[in-house]
């Protein structure tokens, strides 16, 4: 059998909406990731929540029955820092919206993390998510952004899934800062290139699927950096969504589930709009996606 995922060597993994919701694992998720046969891919864990830290993403995984450790986790804190990093000189403060996972890898790049606008502007603003974020967090931001400061989200995610819906991501909260200070941040998570070229590296190969149940993250940022994608369909997009997608947000395989990797591509190819009734016809398998104005990729 050839399967989807014996094509690649890595398998670059969204979290939330892909293998849980919230709390809870997505059914069957976890089956799917063991190894078949001769499939050993490297599984690399690709968050754009910069809420908490690897090892503690890790334990979480390996909870729900994820293979995981910290060096398997990639989060967008760890390449908002990076970008901090490279900008700044050791020791400049960063004023920190979002938890304190965030503000350990902010001062794990030698910069110092503070809380609040004090008589001389920090260097930047690193902006995560959090769900204790307030009203007195956004205005300690929003001064320092009108000074002018280096201004660095995490991600712009409008959304976060949980299991009760869909819950105000990072990106709500970076809206609110953007009235407030006529600014935009440069943006470290999906789909800008910073997360998904820190998860190429970790993987150690190019030759990698992204998985993941967002168009306008995992399949964007995927397609910036010439990689395949597998939309699934257990999170946020739907097929509606696909067949009003963009070239630059068309994946190039839709499944319901995790399950398809394990299963035989749908040998023809349609474009997005015509997705649903493949997919029906082959339930458990991943249809293959074209892009309406281009060849079969």
């Amino acid at each position: 059998m050839n399967r989807l995922r014996d094509q690649y060597e890595a398998l670059l993994l969204d979290l939330d909406g892909t293998l849980y919701r919230g709390p809870e694992v997505i059914d069957g998720a976890p089956e799917a990731l063991v190894p078949q046969g001769d499939s050993a891919q490297r599984l690399v864990y690709v968050t754009n929540n910069a809420a908490r830290g690897p090892a503690k993403v890790a334990g979480h995984l390996a909870e729900l029955g994820y293979p995981a450790a910290a060096e398997d986790v990639v989060t967008s804190a760890q390449a908002a820092a990076r970008m901090l990093g490279q900008r700044l000189s050791a020791g400049e403060e960063v004023l920190v919206v979002g938890t304190d996972d965030l503000a350990a890898e902010v001062e794990a790049v030698g910069l110092k993390p503070v809380r609040r606008f004090a008589d001389v502007p920090p260097a930047a603003v690193v902006q995560g998510h959090s769900p204790t974020t307030a009203w007195p967090d956004l205005a300690e931001a929003a001064y320092a952004l009108r000074a002018g400061v280096l201004w660095v989200a995490a991600n712009t995610d409008r959304t976060l899934p949980n299991e009760r819906g869909l819950a105000p991501g990072n990106g709500s909260m970076v809206a609110a800062l953007r009235a407030a200070s006529d600014r935009d941040p440069l943006v470290a998570g999906k789909p800008y290139a910073p997360l998904m070229e820190d998860a190429v590296e970790r993987a150690g190969t190019r030759n990698a699927l992204v998985v993941g149940d967002r168009l306008d993250t995992d399949i964007e940022g995927a397609n910036g950096l010439g990689l395949d994608s597998l939309l699934v369909l257990t999170g946020v997009s739907t097929l509606d969504e696909v067949a009003a997608a963009s070239p630059a947000q068309v994946p190039t395989y839709i499944a319901q589930s995790l399950d398809a990797l394990n299963a035989e591509i749908v040998p023809r190819a349609v474009a997005p709009a015509d997705v649903a009734d493949l997919l029906r016809q082959h339930p458990g398998r991943a249809v293959r996606v074209r892009a309406v104005d281009s060849e079969i990729r």
